[in-house]
């Protein structure tokens, strides 16, 4: 069955199976307008292409890199703060890259087809990651000063059991601020189904308004300023000291801390600017041009993770070389035994083949 317009009226054409005719009927403006909805759901405009296919390489990439820094400072080194650092941030950069497939599939089909449990769940996880993967570079920014500034004391008094613990109140800590999300994500049923924030009074637009700002105030400031400024802070006094000590230091040390701060204002920036934007200029087509490329440098910051702060270390660095050393003499070892096997075959047919003549 397809819809067409005669005479500027729309008609239902059909086709029948059993009967191998075709018919016409005539159908509503609604009908056809519902028809036309539909067909336009594909994923066309730059946009929505721009999108899916930059989250997918996103997906694919924080999945292999946080992936390889899980098995690594999970299994292959042994325990140690630094390693339990770069474990739990894999991890929530994990959580946060397996989330993408929603928001693909959402913006391919322009609509919410998960239900209400997974529009809460999916939105909170985002947003759980989102702060807990902030915190964690925060806290590996603060022990990287401490070691710096203090290596006796951290020496004596840094232990994995208490960067477990630190670790575990950073998770309740981002689970608090992102509680807001489970109250007021709700299923919306209008020509399609949608999953957005809905707010308790929705009369009072003003006082829906002040608690969208609220959230979004909220996010920009813990999110971003605090941590921003604390990580700042913490190399600004790392390269001091390390000048300080070092008459001939290398140049080294301040390109890597350039770096990463340049890496976290970058992903981060534009997310918290286009979300505020969004506040004041809603329905404006760049405003929601900005806000989606702010969300998709948010979320190339889970796969950047493990290119910045993982694979710079020494260790990161000798057991990923050690692990693809072993992947390739596995494959090496296989390629011998199936040249091995082919030349046995071989030499068996010549065999038999003589013995017959």
């Amino acid at each position: 069955m397809y819809a067409t317009k005669v005479s500027n009226k729309p008609v239902c054409v059909c086709f029948s199976e059993s009967r191998g005719i075709m018919t016409s009927t005539p159908v509503t403006a609604a009908e056809y307008t519902d028809f036309k909805n539909q067909s336009s759901a594909l994923c066309t405009d730059v946009k929505c292409v721009f999108y899916s296919v930059a989250n997918v390489i996103i997906f694919i990439l924080g999945i292999a890199g946080n992936s390889l820094v899980i098995w690594i400072a999970g299994f292959k080194m042994k325990k140690s703060v630094i390693a339990t650092w770069y474990l739990s941030l894999a991890v929530s950069d994990f959580i946060m890259c397996s989330t993408l497939p929603f928001g693909v599939v959402q913006m391919v089909t322009d609509e919410w087809i998960f239900g209400l449990f997974l529009c809460k769940f999916r939105y909170f996880m985002k947003l759980i990651n989102i702060y807990s993967s902030i915190f964690i570079l925060v806290i590996i920014s603060v022990d990287r000063c401490v070691l710096v500034m203090f290596p006796v004391w951290a020496r004596n008094k840094r232990t994995v059991r208490k960067a477990a613990v630190i670790i575990m109140l950073g998770w309740i800590v981002s689970a608090a601020l992102s509680s807001p999300e489970t109250i007021f994500r709700d299923i919306v049923y209008k020509q399609k189904t949608k999953c957005v924030r809905k707010y308790i009074n929705e009369q009072r637009k003003d006082i829906n308004e002040q608690s969208h700002i609220a959230i979004v105030s909220c996010q920009f400031i813990f999110g971003f300023v605090i941590p921003f400024l604390i990580i700042v802070i913490c190399y600004v006094l790392i390269m001091r000291k390390l000048k300080f000590n070092q008459m001939t230091m290398s140049k080294k040390p301040f390109k890597i801390m350039t770096l990463l701060i340049a890496a976290f204002l970058i992903c981060w920036l534009p997310f918290h600017l286009f979300s505020f934007l969004k506040i004041h200029y809603k329905g404006f087509n760049f405003v929601e041009v900005l806000k989606l490329f702010g969300v998709i440098l948010a979320n190339a910051n889970s796969c950047l993770n493990p290119l910045l702060y993982a694979f710079m270390g020494r260790n990161f660095k000798k057991q990923c070389y050690s692990v693809l050393s072993n992947i390739e003499n596995v494959i090496e070892e296989e390629e011998e035994g199936r040249e091995g096997v082919q030349g046995t075959a071989i030499n068996t047919n010549e065999e038999s083949i003589s013995s017959a003549v």
